[in-house]
């Protein structure tokens, strides 16, 4: 079979230069707008085009998308339909996965790792200001670039508004959306979660750049699923043998791990507070200050 490939072709304003991804439901492109702005489009797929639950989670990402203004958060330009085409105009955010980089770099070291976070908290808190859970944090769903030591969150595919009637539900309950490594607990269930499932996912993140390690080691999706239900993270401390992290950075990362949503830090913005700080205490006197003047500037709206 053909490898679908749109590439060369106009979708309204937007010249498709080259396929550059795929998703379980899009194809991504490289494009330049009218201006010559460069920008990804993601088209759905052509076999989706005519399932009605698809077109709909494909016009709601781009619908969440546009109402997230934040300088963490990938900018979406616009979207709708050309000749049977679904597509979404998107910035085009310089770097890559941030997977892709650890993948490359192994862990990174701890005020990396605060920066990184400051700047996710601050996107978070402009979602969910919005009244958008993300319900994807992942690695792969963050762009990070090394030289300018930016990041900035995308995919908005499985996001849910928090004011949005349960009828309305695309997913059906008993069934949970996400990724079992980074999922929260009370998302297991398929029920409805809250903005603290976001702050779970971005404090496993944490814990996964700091060590390359996961906080449950489950080798089976049975297996993790029944750990994360019913037993602790294993501690930051332990996560890798002769690695040490302080005290206080540890307690900071376990907070947010907690599997009582009530007992996680109130917003993602004080959990990424919470590592900061913990993270500035240990750092030398000439690289103090900076730290949280990072945490303070990237938790500003646009």
């Amino acid at each position: 079979m053909a490898q679908e490939n749109l590439a060369g072709r106009t979708i309204k304003t937007y010249r498709l230069l080259e396929r550059v991804g795929e998703g379980g439901t899009a194809i991504v492109y490289r494009a330049d707008d009218a201006d010559g702005r460069r920008c990804a489009v993601k088209v759905l797929k052509q076999r989706l085009r005519n399932d009605k639950n698809a077109v709909q989670r494909f016009l709601r990402e781009a619908e969440y998308g546009t109402r997230v203004q934040h300088e963490g958060v990938v900018r979406t330009f616009e979207f709708g339909e050309v000749d049977d085409l679904y597509y979404l105009a998107l910035e085009w955010a310089h770097g890559q996965p941030l997977a892709d980089f650890m993948h490359k770099t192994g862990k990174l070291d701890p005020d990396l790792v605060a920066h990184i976070i400051a700047q996710l908290a601050g996107a978070l808190a402009a979602a969910h200001e919005a009244g958008i859970i993300h319900r994807d944090l992942k690695p792969e769903n963050i762009i990070y670039d090394p030289k300018s030591r930016t990041a900035k969150l995308l995919d908005f595919g499985i996001a849910r508004d928090a004011q949005m009637d349960p009828a309305q539900r695309l997913t059906r309950t008993g069934f949970f959306v996400g990724t079992l490594q980074y999922v929260a607990p009370e998302a297991l269930s398929g029920e409805l979660v809250g903005p603290s499932a976001d702050t779970y996912s971005l404090a496993t993140i944490t814990y996964f750049m700091l060590t390359t390690q996961h906080p449950f080691d489950g080798r089976s999706p049975r297996e993790l699923f029944q750990q994360l239900l019913t037993q602790d993270p294993k501690p930051l401390n332990q996560a890798e043998k002769g690695v040490k992290f302080t005290a206080s950075l540890e307690k900071a990362v376990m907070h947010g791990l907690e599997r009582d949503p009530t007992k996680r830090p109130p917003t993602a913005a004080e959990f990424a507070r919470g590592v900061c700080d913990a993270v500035e205490n240990s750092a030398s006197d000439a690289e103090k200050g900076g730290i949280m003047g990072v945490f303070r500037g990237f938790l500003r709206r646009d």
